[in-house]
């Protein structure tokens, strides 16, 4: 019988995720997660039915910590919308992301784990879609510059750059990173030409 305590739940699925980026998918364990959470032996088997739903439970979890929360949001709408803006939103999403390494390095683990379960599979492309789609509205409802088009550029070239900081963080030093974000900015968003020409 799977319980239902939804804060001994996240608890516990907060401990997957340290685990997951600390001992990768294969030392993901219902034990690993109780050590890592400081619980009996036994505890996370009573909230999950199985591997494939501690995974899964896990994927939701690392994406409700990622969440900007209401504050960031209204932050994003508010001021002028401009290149300017955007560079400021964008180096806000690297460094939330960034730092949250334990989460992001969980997120690379359950992705490469994705290829061998469709659940997982499935999951992940439907959050991150979403995610996707939301961003392409939340931008073109914002007035900033540029397009869907540079928003999934964006999106694909920033996860990147976040990949090698938390893998490889020799590649690019943090001055390096910061040139990064801007250029990306710079050389994907357009402004909108001037009418009338």
């Amino acid at each position: 019988m799977v319980r239902r305590n939804d804060q001994r739940r996240a608890a516990l699925t907060d401990a997957a995720i340290e685990a997951l980026a600390e001992r990768g998918a294969r030392g993901l364990t219902f034990r690993a997660v109780d050590e890592t959470a400081g619980l009996p032996p036994g505890t996370a088997s009573n909230y999950f039915t199985d591997r494939d739903d501690l995974l899964i439970q896990t994927g939701r979890r690392v994406y409700e910590r990622l969440d900007p929360g209401e504050e960031v949001l209204r932050e994003a709408r508010s001021g002028v919308q401009d290149k300017d803006k955007y560079l400021a939103l964008m180096r806000e999403v690297v460094g939330r992301v960034s730092g949250f390494r334990s989460g992001s390095l969980a997120l690379l683990e359950l992705r490469l784990e994705a290829t061998r379960r469709p659940g997982l599979r499935a999951l992940l492309t439907e959050r991150v879609r979403a995610d996707v789609e939301t961003n392409v509205e939340a931008h073109a409802a914002s007035g900033l510059p540029g397009d869907a088009v540079a928003v999934k550029l964006l999106i694909l070239t920033l996860n990147w750059l976040i990949v090698e900081q938390l893998t490889l963080p020799g590649v690019y030093d943090e001055e390096e990173r910061a040139q990064l974000v801007e250029q990306a900015v710079e050389r994907l968003v357009r402004e909108p030409s001037g009418g009338g020409s």
